[in-house]
């Protein structure tokens, strides 16, 4: 794989930005009282984000038909380079009517704030159904990403983007770094091969393991979780982090970690999601990204490694990041120590792993999960937080 002069090129070649410049936002403010307006839910103000900071290259706006058909499709751009979800603007037919394509719309945040400018170029209508089965792998509306498609409008306008607001991040304004920041951050680092780690879930011993297992083998971890919108009963961000932070305090090499907030919402679209949040971190400087069990899965709707297996289907130049496949981890009784399958003799039995539910109940009782599966001042975080109403989605 040949390298970018910052250890990887962004997908696409170049690292998109999108935010307008003092002059370009004055020009748009001037305009604000004339344009038509269309109001953004939580995940369309996180994908305008990631579009305008890079976190999205090469995507400069949201997508047209013909990239649309060919995502849902071929998990392809019109140009062929790989993509594999739509990233894409859905209003009702009311709102869409009097848009006039070749115009710009004013786009404002849920709270009626001027925070972007589309461009558009295109009004399209879509098969709700056909996006549910190609991206989801299933049309059962109990999907929460299925959910979101069934729900949103039925026409998708198109057209490049400007994001003219982005306040400081109300809850992590220290760990908000963008594309072109963290790539800085590695090149001050002297770092040349970099793994990046998604997760909306809370750091367990799982995860450090294999954490640990591939930092062994490149020069920094660029832990990067999802602190946009996701399901009502996922932990909240701000403990999330709080987890991650007391974790790198006590049990990593503080010089070789960097922690960051991926301002993104989850689609729990499992294998087609773990290319995307796999091309995202290459977007953000990494040139390998960790892929394990069930990743950006939900519910029993895929197979437990199908998001291993996709990455099989593209060729590694295409890609231009390598993903790191990990079996399931688990405390091995028998070597009293993290293992898998691959090197524990264990049977079934000399193996503690719990699920994310039976986790989230332990700490609604009020216990403690057991040191074999969580760092105990992580786990007395998750019990504390677990007893105070979540202000954080």
């Amino acid at each position: 794989m040949s390298h970018h002069q910052d250890a990887i090129a962004p997908h696409g070649g170049e690292l998109v930005n999108r935010v307008a410049t003092p002059a370009q936002k004055e020009t748009f403010l001037s305009k604000a009282d004339f344009l038509p307006r269309v109001t953004l839910d939580e995940r369309a103000v996180s994908d305008l984000e990631m579009i305008a900071i890079g976190g999205f290259s090469p995507l400069t706006g949201f997508m047209n038909q013909e990239d649309y058909n060919r995502v849902v499709g071929e998990m392809r751009l019109a140009n062929g380079l790989v993509w594999s979800i739509p990233i894409t603007l859905s209003v009702t037919e009311e709102v869409a009517a009097p848009l006039i394509e070749g115009g710009l719309v004013r786009l404002d945040n849920p709270d009626g704030e001027f925070i972007g400018v589309l461009e558009l170029t295109e009004k399209y209508t879509y098969d709700k159904k056909r996006e549910a089965i190609n991206v989801y792998r299933t049309d059962d509306a109990k999907h929460p990403g299925v959910q979101v498609v069934y729900n949103q409008g039925s026409v998708n306008l198109a057209g490049d983007i400007w994001l003219l607001q982005r306040d400081s991040h109300p809850h992590f304004p220290s760990y908000q770094i963008d594309p072109a920041a963290s790539r800085e951050m590695f090149k001050e680092k002297g770092w040349k091969t970099i793994v990046g780690f998604q997760t909306r879930n809370p750091i367990h011993r799982a995860h450090e393991y294999i954490q640990k297992c591939a930092l062994e083998t490149v020069d920094g971890l660029f832990l990067h979780p999802l602190v946009g919108a996701t399901k009502e009963d996922d932990i909240a961000a701000d403990v999330r982090m709080r987890c991650y932070e007391i974790l790198i305090e006590h049990y990593y090499p503080l010089d070789r970690v960097i922690l960051a907030i991926n301002p993104a919402a989850m689609r729990y679209a499992g294998p087609r999601e773990a290319i995307f949040h796999a091309l995202v971190r290459k977007n953000y400087g990494c040139t390998h990204f960790i892929v394990g069990r069930d990743h950006a899965g939900v519910g029993d709707y895929y197979g437990t490694y199908d998001a291993q297996h996709i990455f099989d289907e593209f060729a590694p130049e295409e890609l231009g990041i390598v993903p790191m496949k990990f079996e399931h981890a688990f405390y091995c009784t028998r070597t009293k120590q993290m293992a898998t399958t691959k090197t524990s003799p264990s049977k079934p039995e000399e193996r503690v792993h719990l699920s994310g539910t039976k986790v989230r109940e332990m700490l609604r009782r009020g216990e403690l999960p057991p040191p074999e599966f969580s760092r105990p001042e992580v786990a007395a975080e998750l019990t504390r937080a677990m007893r105070v109403p979540a202000v954080l989605a």
